[in-house]
């Protein structure tokens, strides 16, 4: 299944953005029946395909954007365009874009950073969220600083966040450090995709500039139902900032873990992020 390709206009230009329409109602979904997907590093809006034709194919329209600095017509230079504010208010933008007052927010990785903001700042938009290996952002800020393990796992800021350099090391020798990313765990074809975004040198800047303008993220609780799923597996993220979630949504919670899986949940089993998606959406 194709997704219809369409546009977003948002402060730093135009993303672009893949709408995977259901078998059912096919003209409109409405607002009760739209996820808004937000992809991950080193990934992109191809991310979601596999999850995404599970769910168009249960009635349900899957909106998923080439986020700030993976679209090219939306990748301004300046580390300081990419902090999470504006991260998120392109998400809304393209909420806006498709008539959408209310949405299912999901996302993986700094997708799910993205989702987590929306829910706990903008929860009137925010019909549920489905968050994906990354916790809540303040739950994961105290991680960092306080979680020898989680310290470890995140060692590789430090690379990406260097000007230059990180663009040196992932891009070297065809992407190879880029590619290993992956670990084996993303279809070589996929990665390809992802790869046909990021191999750019532009656009590798502008997605390294998500990890140079953050910063420690004393986020609210979260009161929209909310699902956080997590792989036992991940090497990035720890399991103290994963179960720590739990402290900080004060709505319905539901906390999945699957110690054989890591961190590409949606590629490593559709069928089962779909399955937990859809149990929002209903």
């Amino acid at each position: 299944m194709e997704p219809r390709r369409t546009t977003a206009d948002v402060s730093a230009g135009t993303l672009d953005v893949f709408v995977w329409e259901p078998d059912r109602c096919a003209v409109d979904a409405g607002d009760a029946r739209t996820v808004l997907a937000l992809h991950g590093f080193p990934e992109s809006a191809w991310e979601w395909e596999k999850v995404a034709e599970i769910l168009a194919g249960q009635g349900v329209r899957v909106v998923a954007p080439m986020q700030r600095g993976y679209s090219p017509a939306a990748r301004p230079v300046g580390v300081h365009n990419y902090a999470i504010e504006h991260l998120a208010a392109d998400a809304l933008d393209v909420a806006d874009g498709q008539g959408l007052d209310r949405v299912h927010v999901l996302g993986h990785d700094w997708g799910a950073s993205v989702a987590w903001w929306l829910a706990a700042y903008h929860p009137d938009r925010v019909a549920s969220l489905t968050a994906i290996s990354v916790p809540h952002l303040a739950a994961f800020s105290a991680a960092i600083e306080s979680d020898p393990d989680q310290q470890a796992r995140s060692a590789y800021f430090g690379l990406l966040r260097q000007e230059g350099k990180a663009e040196d090391v992932l891009l070297d020798g065809d992407a190879h450090r880029l590619r290993a990313m992956f670990d084996g765990q993303v279809p070589a074809s996929l990665v390809a995709r992802h790869l046909n975004v990021l191999g750019e040198r532009s656009a590798l800047t502008a997605a390294l500039n998500w990890y140079r303008a953050m910063r420690r993220y004393d986020l609210p609780d979260v009161t929209v139902p909310t699902t956080f799923l997590w792989g036992g597996q991940d090497p990035a993220i720890a399991r103290s900032g994963a179960e720590a979630t739990a402290a900080r949504v004060t709505g319905d919670y539901r906390f999945v873990d699957r110690d054989d899986l890591g961190h590409w949940l949606p590629e490593q089993d559709p069928a089962w992020v779909a399955r937990e998606v859809f149990a929002r959406v209903i």
